[in-house]
């Protein structure tokens, strides 16, 4: 593992243990050429995902955008992040074994919204409001009350196609 201060590759590890819910291995490093210290974490990847665009782009799967906007969607709410973990290794679990390695967009935005659903509804409301490509006040209305209802919101509108863009062609 190469050192994120000085990009020695002789780093050692200096503690290994499980995360809370078992589904990586955190480890504490330290690096002898410069002492810095830092933390990595080793997952499990049952396969390597792609995921289609609505414009048809293919683009590699990445953990860590998916979770960067669930921390948007729940920027300032009162959820435990051992929860949000929990959330995102299901979904990612749910991707792995309902494709063979392609998943569209749409899935994993509506895998998202079931997950914040759970989690706390103001997050699923803001995710959503992104998703989905809210234009009015009449958007918010309607998915709050199929929420306030407990209805699925499969009946909002689905999210706008994109126009590409030059560089996309």
């Amino acid at each position: 593992m190469r050192c994120p201060y000085c990009g020695s590759l002789d780093t050692q590890v200096k503690d290994s243990r499980p995360t809370d819910d078992s589904s990586s291995i955190r480890r504490r490093r330290i690096c002898p050429d410069c002492g810095g210290r830092f933390t990595t974490f080793e997952r499990v990847q049952l396969r390597e995902l792609t995921v289609v665009k609505r414009s048809g782009r293919r683009v590699p799967f990445d953990r860590d955008k998916l979770q960067q906007s669930v921390e948007v969607a729940l920027r300032k709410r009162p959820v435990e992040p051992e929860r949000v973990e929990r959330m995102i290794n299901g979904i990612v679990r749910q991707l792995e074994s309902m494709s063979d390695g392609e998943v569209s967009s749409e899935q994993v935005g509506e895998l998202v919204m079931e997950g914040l659903k759970g989690l706390d509804d103001v997050a699923y409301v803001r995710f959503a409001s992104v998703y989905k490509n809210f234009r009015e006040a009449k958007d918010f209305e309607e998915i709050l009350g199929k929420l306030a209802e407990g209805e699925p919101e499969d009946d909002l509108p689905p999210p706008p196609k994109k126009k590409r863009a030059a560089s996309e062609s």
